[in-house]
């Protein structure tokens, strides 16, 4: 249900979800100078996330090609939607690699917009992207945060997993019940599922999957922790759990503020799960500190509250 309450009569953000401005002496603004410059879209801008001071401050961000325009409109989502007006451009791979180099990434997280105006989806795109971060990194980690590749999923999936990404990350975004009412009506709550575990099926190396649920639409805790069932019976390593912020008075409404409590129970139950990381905590998203839950999935350090 799409909220149409004055800001006054949603609920009041608790203490523990605020953040901090960019600080002058940090590396946000060298960023910002990077990105812009280049001519690069990152998620961290484009949705609004509330890490964007405390990430870009470290000298990171999460890259989004594909373009600024998203042919879905979720509705939980503030990245613009529409019909893009532009090809893909076949040379921001190139300037994503070159981003990351002058940033010294170890770790780069690449996302993208939904082009269902493509006909691979943009998983070429992909592949290329993470092919020219490879030439130019070798020994930096590559993350991807893909979209579903409706219709192709398959050949798509063989595509991108060909490039050899380290991470495979595709956000199961929302419990089965709202899933396709929250997603727009397009997106399907077993395809996100096929979509982890084929990728694992797929891959000839030892290849991390992830994925992402955010708390606050409208769920009932048991119905997370199915979810999270859900994803480790399909292979997934990594869960990320983060609460809801609604991005304008047209995105879909906040239900709940859910307490740091609450994600500590859903780090537990992950943990208990078998996943090799759990990141719960309010201000979590799907890429927020993904070296670290990288590493923690890799070295069996397990769950991690922020």
């Amino acid at each position: 249900m799409e909220s149409s309450l004055p800001v006054a009569e949603r609920p009041r953000r608790p203490e523990w979800m605020k953040v901090r401005a960019p600080s002058r002496d940090s590396e946000y603004f060298d960023v910002q100078k990077l990105v812009h410059g280049l001519s690069l879209h990152t998620i961290c801008e484009e949705a609004r996330c509330p890490n964007i001071a405390e990430c870009w401050g470290r000298g990171t961000a999460t890259f989004q090609i594909l373009g600024d325009t998203c042919t879905r409109a979720c509705r939980y989502c503030y990245v613009k939607s529409g019909k893009p007006s532009a090809p893909v451009d076949s040379l921001e791979p190139l300037r994503v690699a070159q981003a990351a180099a002058q940033m010294r990434l170890k770790h780069v997280v690449v996302t993208s917009v939904d082009r269902d105006d493509v006909p691979d989806k943009g998983a070429g795109h992909y592949a290329a992207t993470i092919r020219a971060l490879k030439t130019k990194l070798p020994d930096t980690s590559v993350e991807v945060l893909t979209p579903d590749f409706l219709g192709v999923e398959e050949e798509a999936l063989r595509t991108v997993i060909g490039a050899r990404p380290d991470v495979f990350n595709h956000n199961i975004e929302t419990v089965r019940r709202l899933h396709r009412h929250m997603r727009g009506g397009k997106a399907d709550y077993d395809t996100a599922l096929w979509l982890l575990g084929r990728a694992k099926e797929i891959a000839d190396y030892d290849l991390l999957t992830k994925s992402g649920i955010i708390v606050g639409l409208g769920e009932t805790n048991d119905e997370v922790v199915e979810t999270m069932r859900d994803l480790r019976a399909h292979g997934v390593d990594v869960v990320t759990i983060g609460q809801y912020l609604q991005p304008s008075a047209k995105h879909a409404r906040i239900d709940r503020w859910v307490h740091p409590e609450e994600f500590r129970r859903f780090r537990e139950q992950g943990e208990a799960m078998g996943f090799g990381s759990v990141f719960s905590g309010p201000l979590v998203r799907s890429s927020y500190r993904a070296d670290e839950q990288r590493r923690a999935a890799a070295t069996g350090r397990g769950a991690v509250a922020y």
